[in-house]
């Protein structure tokens, strides 16, 4: 996949894409029903497949969030991108001046002329331009007179339940990371630098690799279930066990997540880690000493190699289907 980090100097081999533009905070199923109608169109036109994404997100930028609420920071959700076939990325810098621009300049300066779009495939609610006054009824006029298709995709979900970023932070929030896959259609994942810890575990007999959470959206505390993988790359999947908190029994403050991987031994600091969570075991406790944290992290393991030997690694996980994609263009 091409990264495209500027608009407004879009190379000639990028332009004439069929565009899904939006956050895609989670690349979630409904973010990937968007894209895979701009695949079908793509493929009908014989044109690249390209997503315009904005960073930092909006909301970043105009709300000012007090707590952590992204899903995916950009070096996962370019991954996500990745996997899912786009072939181009662009990445349009967020900023007020950005955010003031009028709805017309957006479509007539930024997919047009900007980055060459040829039709352009957004969900049913995309609202864009200043003071989010764009439609998608407005994005067809004026592409129309441009010569740029636009395709909308009605809201995608199970039942009555739509997949969206709101639901899957609500879950994640509750520690319900085995109800995520309904949503993302894989598991939820974090992914930064192995750092150094007490070194505890060593001492204990389960030694971990550690990863701050500080600043970043992360689920409930407590212990989970999950599969890893050293160097943060393509590779293999470990199962794994993990405790996300604070450590109480060691009267810590910092939130940390502290990844036992089974069966591998190697030395992971300063390496980069991926962890994906794919059940909760219990929330977090504290212990009266060593032996009974110890006895606690014997049980944790046991019931986290069961849950894993009934679930896929992330390689192997099969997508639900996604939703019929309901377009209008």
């Amino acid at each position: 996949m091409r990264i495209v980090r500027h608009w407004q100097n879009t190379p000639a081999e990028a332009r004439g894409a069929v565009v899904a533009i939006g956050n895609f905070d989670g690349v979630h199923l409904g973010h990937r029903a968007v894209i895979e109608e701009g695949r079908r169109i793509a493929r009908a036109l014989v044109a690249p497949l390209a997503v315009l994404t904005f960073e930092p997100h909006p909301r970043q930028v105009l709300a000012a969030p007090e707590e952590p609420f992204r899903l995916t920071p950009f070096r996962v959700k370019a991954r996500h991108l990745d996997g899912v076939g786009v072939d181009v990325l662009f990445v349009a810098r967020f900023d007020r001046a950005f955010a003031a621009r009028e709805p017309a300049s957006f479509v007539a300066d930024v997919v047009a002329a900007g980055i060459g779009a040829r039709h352009v495939v957004v969900g049913h609610d995309f609202a864009f331009g200043r003071g989010r006054a764009g439609t998608v009824e407005l994005l067809t006029e004026v592409g129309g007179l441009l010569g740029v298709g636009v395709t909308s995709i009605e809201a995608a979900g199970t039942g009555t339940t739509i997949h969206s970023a709101s639901r899957a932070r609500r879950l994640l929030a509750d520690g319900s990371v085995a109800a995520l896959p309904e949503v993302l259609g894989r598991y939820w994942e974090i992914d930064g630098h192995v750092v150094a810890g007490d070194r505890r575990g060593r001492t204990i007999g389960f030694p971990t690799a550690n990863l701050r959470c500080a600043g970043i959206l992360h689920p409930a505390r407590g212990v989970y279930a999950l599969w890893a993988q050293p160097d943060g790359g393509e590779g293999h999947w470990y199962p794994a066990v993990a405790n996300l908190g604070r450590r109480p029994t060691f009267d810590k403050t910092e939130d940390l997540l502290e990844v036992h991987i089974f069966d591998y031994a190697a030395d992971l600091y300063g390496r980069r880690l991926r962890a994906a969570f794919a059940d909760r075991v219990r929330p977090e406790r504290r212990f009266d000493g060593i032996d009974a944290l110890k006895a606690q992290i014997a049980d944790d393991c046991d019931t986290a190699r069961s849950i894993l030997a009934r679930l896929p690694a992330p390689d192997a996980d099969a997508s639900a289907a996604l939703p019929r994609l309901q377009a209008r263009s």
